[in-house]
């Protein structure tokens, strides 16, 4: 039991405790008072000296961030950088981007960008080592070996070997695998000499051998199971590609029910393994388009920063700020080809007299947009293109002396007559702007001379038909030459026949002077030599007139922005514009001068 007196003082000691807490209390509110109550009017006194303050703080802070703002143009630039996606749309549609098959504008895009081949063109339409890194001909020209770059490997990790190079060319020479590229590599070997090392042996010489090697390579490793007749239709062609260029396929997209209204979107992302270094660009995307009206929309509406299938600039277009227009000449030439065995077109002097009757000069001129003219059946960059061998110079009135002289006599109408045949044959085209006016104009200038014409104009699929039949008397059309003279497909006798697999020589011009001087020239590799054998068929072309050259062709390509990097100043084909995509950038960042 606690004691009595411990009780007591325990009292007392809680009465003190409680006493000196009250104390304290006390204390406390005496002091917030004496300290902040008291002092609280003193403070709003002093508010406009304290705010004075802190604004002086803040302009002083606004300065020096204004000041460095203003100070970045003498250490900063605006300059294009890495990243960003690169959208482009194309009329056609995408079936197949395996290099071995690919043919629609699209399909050849896709196979351009995701594919690598040995050689390619550089800015300079300049034959330069791709997947190659580079080529030896033997003393005989008929052997070329190529050396491989190191290091090179395919999308999924595995490496580029020749044994890909003698698969891919193999492959192509089957018959079974029905590739258009066939015709190109008939009585061509391709050896595997080491992992790194092609020979090729062919049966005879042909200068232009190395423009061929210019298609895309394939994977062996993913393709050699497959039989030839199923390559064509596999799934490795559409959303199983796998290549060694600058971009893999990332994922393929497809949008609407019906053939009008289908729409493909290809989405391609960076090769950060490239060979030839990483892309700057993050992903390049490509979207189909069935018509240029809508491919014209797309634009229009910013769905796609470049555009690829225009003809002309649409309306819709005209004055959009920032919208650049690039006018690349390409290594081919649109001519009118005479069907030589027509009735009518097989006198030469009726073909002559066609040829001085056209002013090119006022079909170029009303284009609306420049091209280089054409004169003769080699180009003016081409290795023995001579001035002195160009075609007949306009002369109307020399164009009406030859076909009086072939018998063909001006009648009621202005139409000629021959034994009471009219002057008159049938020109066919493609059913486009171009085409349209060009074919217009030669309608006007060669019924000034008496020749009644009748223009045909197709559509692309129908004009590919009767191309491939010489259903016509005659044809404006384009054809592609690349930066080599050998133009033996187009003007050699075999190639009008029948019963070549091509039939590529649309005037069915038959020469044996010009014969044997396209079989001596593409035998040379000496430019000067080569000159010398190319000179009896310019001078054979140019009495005999079967075609009449217009002017080298153009690709239209059409951007909202400016593409850094891309300045082609002439192409062979318009898909050889992608030959440094990965050095293309979109983007525009502050980076340090």
């Amino acid at each position: 039991m606690i004691e009595r007196t411990t009780r007591m003082r325990w009292r007392r000691l809680f009465k003190k405790r409680r006493r000196q807490m009250e104390d304290i209390g006390v204390q406390a509110e005496a002091q917030v008072d004496r300290l902040f109550f008291r002092r609280l009017n003193k403070f709003i006194d002093v508010r406009r000296f304290v705010i004075s303050w802190v604004l002086l703080f803040v302009l002083l802070g606004g300065g020096v961030v204004a000041q460095l703002r203003g100070l970045q143009d003498s250490y900063l630039e605006l300059a294009p950088v890495a990243g960003g996606t690169m959208t482009e749309g194309i009329v056609g549609t995408y079936t197949n981007g395996n290099p071995l098959y690919a043919t629609d504008p699209v399909d050849v895009a896709v196979a351009e960008i995701v594919f690598s081949g040995l050689f390619k063109y550089d800015r300079d339409n300049k034959l330069a080592p791709d997947l190659a890194e580079k080529y030896e001909v033997d003393a005989s020209e008929l052997v070329y070996t190529v050396t491989l770059k190191e290091g090179v490997r395919w999308h999924d990790g595995t490496p580029f070997t020749s044994q890909d190079v003698v698969f891919t060319y193999e492959t192509i020479q089957n018959p079974d695998t029905k590739s258009p590229l066939l015709s190109s590599w008939r009585g061509v070997k391709v050896t595997a000499l080491d992992t790194r090392t092609v020979k090729f042996t062919l049966a005879n010489s042909l200068s232009s051998f190395p423009y061929s090697l210019t298609n895309g390579i394939v994977p062996q490793h993913l393709l050699k199971d497959i039989t030839a007749e199923q390559l064509r239709s596999v799934r490795f062609n559409t959303i199983g590609l796998i290549g060694t260029g600058p971009f893999k396929l990332e994922q393929v997209e497809v949008s609407g029910l019906s053939n009008e209204v289908r729409s493909e979107r290809i989405v391609l992302e960076s090769n950060a393994s490239y060979f030839a270094g990483a892309p700057q660009l993050q992903r390049y995307v490509i979207k189909s388009y069935k018509t240029q009206a809508q491919l014209a929309e797309a634009m229009s509406n910013q769905e796609v920063q470049a555009a690829a299938g225009l003809s002309s600039i649409p309306d819709e277009l005209q004055g959009v700020e920032r919208l650049q227009e690039y006018n690349i000449p390409l290594t081919g030439q649109v001519m009118i080809f005479f069907k030589n065995s027509n009735e009518i077109l097989q006198d030469v002097k009726v073909r002559q007299a066609l040829v001085r009757a056209v002013n090119q000069q006022d079909i170029i001129s009303g284009l609306g947009y420049p091209v280089r003219q054409s004169n003769a059946p080699l180009l003016k960059s081409h290795t023995g293109y001579d001035p002195a061998l160009a075609q007949a110079a306009t002369d109307v009135e020399a164009a009406k002396k030859l076909l009086d002289e072939a018998g063909w006599i001006q009648a009621d109408g202005g139409v000629r007559k021959k034994e009471n045949i009219p002057l008159q044959f049938k020109l066919y085209a493609q059913n486009r702007s171009e085409y349209a006016y060009v074919t217009q104009v030669l309608q006007k200038q060669w019924l000034a001379v008496g020749a009644k014409v009748d223009v045909m104009l197709q559509q692309d699929g129908d004009l590919q038909t009767t191309v491939a039949n010489h259903g016509y008397d005659a044809l404006l059309y384009g054809i592609s030459l690349g930066v080599d003279p050998d133009v033996y497909a187009y003007w050699h006798s075999s190639q009008g026949d029948v019963r070549s697999l091509n039939r590529l020589n649309l005037s069915e011009y038959k020469s044996t002077v010009a014969d044997k001087a396209l079989e001596a020239g593409r035998s040379r590799s000496d430019p000067a030599l080569r000159a010398v054998k190319y000179k009896p068929f310019l001078e054979a072309w140019r009495n005999d007139a079967p075609a009449m050259a217009l002017y080298q062709p153009r690709f239209l390509y059409v951007v909202r922005s400016q593409i850094h990097g891309f300045s082609p100043e002439e192409l062979n084909l318009a898909t050889d514009r992608y030959a440094n995509v990965h050095e293309w950038k979109v983007r525009l960042g502050k980076v340090q001068k």
